[in-house]
C-alpha cells in the first residue's frame, strides 16, 4: 500500500497495490506523478486504477 499527496488534496490518499494499473508497486518511486480515480470506502476516500501520469 501507499500513499498519494499532491496539490487540491485536503488529506493524502491511500492506495492499496491491487489498485495499481500498468505499473508494480516496486516500480513506483517517491515523487513520481500518477492518475487515478477516487472511491468512497468506510475509511474514507481511497485512490483507485493508480497509473503513472
Amino acid at each position: 500500500f501507499g500513499f498519494i499527496t499532491g496539490e487540491g488534496l485536503a488529506k493524502d490518499l491511500f492506495f492499496h497495490s491491487n489498485s495499481l494499473v500498468g505499473v508494480t508497486f516496486d516500480e513506483l518511486k517517491e515523487g513520481d506523478a500518477v492518475s487515478f480515480e477516487t472511491e468512497e470506502s468506510p475509511k474514507g476516500l481511497n485512490a483507485v486504477n493508480v497509473q503513472r501520469a
